[in-house]
């Protein structure tokens, strides 16, 4: 029986309280503060002053955890809109924003499968948008948005964590890396990099996620229409 559907043990007054939703939390709070690495069912069991034997009751084991804490940051992924465009963009920026709050979760979206009750509503939500989108193309609809999302926000975070790492920021890096762009592109053997390097308006984060979910938007309406 998979956990969402599996009873909790009965509360023992004597007991501290406990359930899956605080067993969650806590490991939340232990992620996002310092990282996947930090989550174990010791650290959670002082972070609730249980013993750490009582967790088995409420999940089997550390990959029972993980879902449990994805499910959870989906309860903050609700796509709303009209039209099943503003309803993907939603689906998105919410997405988006949630990693941007666990960072953790750069690391577990679409490397396992999300059928938990929040993931399944979040799911329930965006196909009743795609109402007017064939059967066939719905899934591979939202399958592209999905992977466009997840890779943009795990570079995002990627970059967050190298510049955690090296002290270098974006302006730093340029200043570090610069003269080795410049000598590279003198030779002349890499023309169309140079110029886009050198001409092309350099966009935020924010700017280059919008850009780049309107040309894959464009081309789903495109496709669709066809």
């Amino acid at each position: 029986m998979v956990v969402w559907e599996r009873p909790e043990p009965p509360e023992r007054p004597a007991l501290a309280p406990l359930s899956r939703e605080l067993i969650v939390r806590a490991a939340i709070r232990l992620a996002d503060a310092d990282g996947l690495d930090a989550v174990s069912l010791r650290k959670i069991a002082t972070a609730l002053d249980v013993g750490p034997m009582r967790l088995y009751g409420y999940i089997e084991n550390k990959e029972e955890l993980l879902d449990l804490m994805v499910d959870a940051a989906h309860a903050e992924i609700r796509p709303v809109g009209d039209g099943w465009r503003e309803v993907l963009r939603s689906l998105a920026d919410a997405m988006r924003r949630a990693v941007h709050r666990h960072e953790w979760l750069a690391d577990l979206l679409g490397g396992r499968p999300q059928l938990g009750p929040h993931a399944l509503a979040t799911a329930e939500a965006v196909m009743a948008a795609l109402g007017d989108v064939s059967v066939d193309a719905a899934m591979p609809v939202v399958s592209a948005v999905n992977a466009y999302t997840i890779g943009a926000v795990r570079r995002e975070i990627a970059e967050r964590r190298a510049e955690r790492a090296t002290g270098l920021d974006e302006q730093r890096w340029q200043a570090t890396l610069g003269p080795y762009l410049t000598r590279a592109f003198a030779g002349g053997n890499l023309p169309a990099l140079a110029t886009v390097v050198r001409d092309a308006v350099h966009l935020d984060a924010d700017e280059t996620f919008r850009m780049g979910l309107d040309f894959l938007l464009d081309g789903i309406e495109a496709r669709l229409s066809g």
